[in-house]
């Protein structure tokens, strides 16, 4: 199982950008899907972005398409995301994922993420 070590979050103004990482421990890092999901106060969980285990294809919430950025370094152990223009409702406590299978086929988005770390608070005041 994948341990998960968010960091990179605060407070920022509208129109600002952050940039979160998730640091990975264990050898499978490079052979599953990564995910960031969100949970804004009174309100479920969503997805943000997905990247799969080579880094070629990614996937998107509508809500950040064109203003979020999913990467991924295999060889550090590290899934980043870029978030620019930010809004504030993208204020939540950001979560970093990993798929449960190795080597997932089809939309990083469909993948089965169970194991998660603890979160990263991201404040964006208007």
């Amino acid at each position: 199982q994948v341990q998960l070590v968010e960091s990179g979050g605060g407070l920022v103004q509208a129109g600002g950008s952050l940039r979160l990482s998730c640091a990975a421990s264990g050898r499978t890092f490079r052979s599953v899907t990564m995910g960031w999901f969100r949970q804004a106060p009174g309100k479920e969980r969503e997805f943000v972005a997905a990247i799969n285990w080579s880094g070629g294809s990614t996937a998107y919430a509508d809500s950040v398409k064109g203003r979020f950025t999913i990467s991924r370094d295999n060889a550090k152990n590290t899934v980043d995301l870029q978030m620019n223009g930010l809004k504030p409702e993208d204020t939540a406590v950001y979560y970093c994922a990993a798929d449960s299978m190795y080597y997932s086929l089809g939309s990083p988005a469909g993948a089965d993420f169970g194991s998660w770390g603890q979160g990263t608070q991201v404040t964006v005041s208007s």
